[in-house]
């Protein structure tokens, strides 16, 4: 059964989910769609060192989280999901990218709708992720967020 437990950040508030000992989800706000007719609000451990990492995340002192994860969804979409993760902190990555990496070269569309349905946001990160003219589109946490955390991760990257 997933655990559920919320908390305030910097960018607002997030919900972190944790089952069978991964991480599963990180939301924006209280706005879970999708949740699991069976779930529990309760903080566990691995949830509350998931906030711990996010918070130092948030203040540019952690570039990469260290909390196991587990990835929910099709074969392309944990493709996506797994080639985000390749993509270096405080840079980003086009859509077609994205679909190269995932083995699918025209598949930009589709490519987008998995970040959208990316469930673990900040630690998949699809945030990094941009058009092809390197503008920012569409994030399910608002793009004033997804510019936020890019801004954030561009700063941590020229004061190194």
């Amino acid at each position: 059964m997933e655990k559920i437990w919320f908390y305030q950040t910097k960018i607002g508030e997030i919900g972190i989910g944790e089952e069978n000992g991964a991480i599963v989800r990180v939301t924006f706000g209280r706005d879970m769609g999708g949740l699991p007719a069976d779930f529990e609000m309760v903080e566990t451990p691995l949830v509350k060192l998931t906030a711990v990492e996010i918070g130092e995340y948030l203040e540019g002192k952690r570039k990469t989280f260290d909390v196991p994860l587990e990835m929910k969804g099709t074969a392309f979409q944990k493709k996506v999901w797994q080639a985000l993760l390749e993509i270096p902190y405080g840079k980003t990555a086009a859509y077609g990218q994205i679909a190269a990496a995932a083995g699918s070269p025209r598949g930009g569309r589709a490519v987008g709708r998995a970040n959208h349905d990316n469930p673990i946001a900040i630690l998949v990160p699809c945030h990094r992720v941009v058009g092809a003219n390197g503008k920012l589109t569409g994030y399910a946490g608002g793009l004033e967020i997804k510019q936020a955390l890019l801004e954030l991760e561009q700063k941590h990257m020229e004061q190194e």
